[in-house]
């Protein structure tokens, strides 16, 4: 499943569209996760964006006077084609023609979506999402707040989207290795310094992975058709019996809330 960073990365492939002009989108399939709305395709033609953000892991494309919410889901991908170009792939659900570019929605599992909505900060897909673990509001203090009130397992808890989002299962088992905290650990007992280490490798964590494009899980390509290396250099995450990078342990699987979870129990306590 596309997570964070790759939904970041596809974000700041595509970002050289602001300022151009959407001159249609085309729908070939409107059965993805929600039916696509028929007016996708009346109000977006010929529009000027504005702008492209992310929130979570929502790809925002801010038009005159509403904003194209498109979500990958588990398979989805988007890449940028020449125009003219007659090159389809089995799944291309969706395209946004430009003056010489179009973007292609492919999602083999039609999990993804696309929405149009005039206020996306209140939509009811992302208004209740939680904060942003890139940005400042994402602290110490906040992390402390939210652990003492909680019963759940620390990865659980860093991994629920109401708490913070796009921190997906590979990039909680990692930061939570750099941290040297046990995902098993119930989140009320982590102390100010704990949530501290933790805030950091959860920030570090998330900005290498964007950096080096993602975690490639299967076939992971940014829409600029550049892959994702990080997988290469995982700590703990599907390393099951093999050597830890930092001591002598082995790494270990274990499931916290139905998601494969490693560890070393000797680095990690």
């Amino acid at each position: 499943m596309p997570e964070l960073p790759e939904v970041e990365t596809t974000v700041r492939a595509i970002n050289k569209f602001e300022n151009s002009t959407l001159k249609k989108v085309i729908i070939h399939n409107r059965n993805l996760r929600w039916k696509v709305d028929k007016k996708v395709t009346s109000l977006t033609k010929n529009k000027l964006i504005h702008k492209i953000s992310r929130r979570a892991k929502y790809i925002l494309i801010y038009l005159d006077d509403y904003c194209l919410m498109i979500h990958l889901g588990m398979s989805g991908k988007l890449r940028i084609q020449n125009r003219q170009d007659n090159y389809f792939k089995k799944h291309d659900h969706a395209e946004f023609i430009f003056e010489d570019e179009k973007i292609i929605f492919n999602d083999t599992r039609r999990f993804g979506s696309i929405h149009l909505s005039k206020d996306p900060a209140n939509h009811r897909l992302i208004k209740d999402l939680g904060i942003e673990p890139l940005s400042n509001s994402f602290n110490k203090s906040y992390l402390v707040d939210i652990c003492k009130k909680s019963n759940l397992s620390i990865k659980k808890l860093i991994m629920d989207q109401k708490n913070i989002v796009g921190v997906g299962n590979i990039y909680a088992s990692e930061s939570l290795f750099l941290a040297r905290i046990n995902p098993n650990r119930l989140s009320r007992d982590l102390s100010l310094k704990d949530c501290e280490n933790l805030v950091k490798s959860i920030k570090k964590i998330l900005k290498y992975a964007i950096k080096k494009g993602g975690t490639t899980l299967k076939d992971f390509f940014s829409a600029d058709g550049s892959e994702g290396y990080f997988s290469l250099e995982l700590n703990v995450y599907g390393r099951d019996s093999m050597q830890c990078k930092d001591c002598d342990n082995k790494i270990t699987k274990t499931i916290i809330g139905q998601r494969a979870t490693y560890l070393c129990s000797s680095c990690q306590s």
